[in-house]
């Protein structure tokens, strides 16, 4: 990597070619705080993960850092996909743009298989109950259910794409300018759980989130009838009462396991009650 050097108010990369020493990459680093305070701004060019020690470079953060050392990028694609999943590999190559010299290299891969590319929201009801049952599912958050349908590849290849491209040009990034002492990587690509996950983890004991108690086994029992019912009755699946349930309570594997095995044209016994799925006594 070569000299960076500051002259007056402008920042300028030197040629490449001479052994750097300590006092060249601390300036190296310095520079890239500096360009980051005055150049970069929050949730454009970079963003903050909370309880993340280091922010996350973004694309137009390494599009920055890139020109600032001067690093012109090419890029080779591997085409990895099958029938039912668009898959790419993507390599950038970085070499310092006025002498040709090679900087360093990138990999990044993205997949339709990815939970965030799998799946959308069903447009409606119909829609959902109309996709067969192995192309569809119910997402569960803490406060919240959403219906989902498989994507259709189709329409998210060329998203799939770029993504790859981006976090191989991220990597590379990070790797030719020595900014891994500043930034994480790709660390804004993970699943919105996965996030809400570890800003929870650290955050203050007072702060974190409060788990649903547990819907016990004598509720279970006394309300599972009527939940029978609701599902011969047609007037709601066995994702609805999993659904509505959990969002006050937590169900058990064994519990959510049984109210999946209710079939639809099998007799419904007859509750004394019907209650509706989350009422609990």
């Amino acid at each position: 990597m070569g000299e960076v050097a500051e002259r007056g108010k402008n920042t300028t990369v030197a040629q490449f070619g001479r052994t750097m020493e300590a006092s060249d990459i601390r300036h190296r680093v310095n520079v890239i705080q500096e360009v980051m305070q005055a150049v970069m701004k929050k949730d454009v060019h970079y963003g903050v993960i909370p309880g993340c020690k280091k922010p996350s470079l973004y694309k137009p953060g390494s599009e920055v850092l890139l020109a600032t050392f001067q690093i012109a990028t090419s890029i080779a694609v591997m085409d990895l996909s099958t029938e039912d999943c668009v898959r790419y590999q993507v390599r950038v190559i970085g070499t310092h743009a006025p002498s040709g010299t090679l900087i360093g290299e990138g990999i990044g891969e993205c997949s339709s298989n990815e939970d965030k590319y799998k799946w959308r929201k069903a447009v409606s009801d119909a829609e959902f109950n109309a996709t067969g049952e192995s192309r569809r599912r119910i997402k569960y958050g803490k406060e919240w259910t959403t219906k989902q349908v498989r994507a259709d590849i189709a329409d998210v290849a060329n998203t799939i794409l770029k993504m790859a491209k981006k976090r191989a040009q991220i990597d590379m990034t990070l790797t030719a300018t020595g900014a891994s002492d500043c930034f994480d990587q790709d660390i804004e690509d993970l699943p919105e759980e996965l996030l809400q996950r570890e800003a929870d983890r650290h955050a203050p004991e007072d702060k974190k989130p409060k788990e649903n108690p547990e819907y016990t086994a004598e509720a279970f029992a006394k309300n599972f009838p009527a939940w029978v019912k609701f599902i011969k009755n047609g007037k709601k699946t066995a994702d609805d009462v999993i659904a509505t349930v959990e969002s006050k309570n937590r169900l058990t594997d064994e519990q959510k396991k049984k109210i999946n095995e209710v079939k639809k044209d099998e007799p419904a016994p007859e509750p004394e009650v019907e209650r509706e799925p989350g009422d609990q006594e």
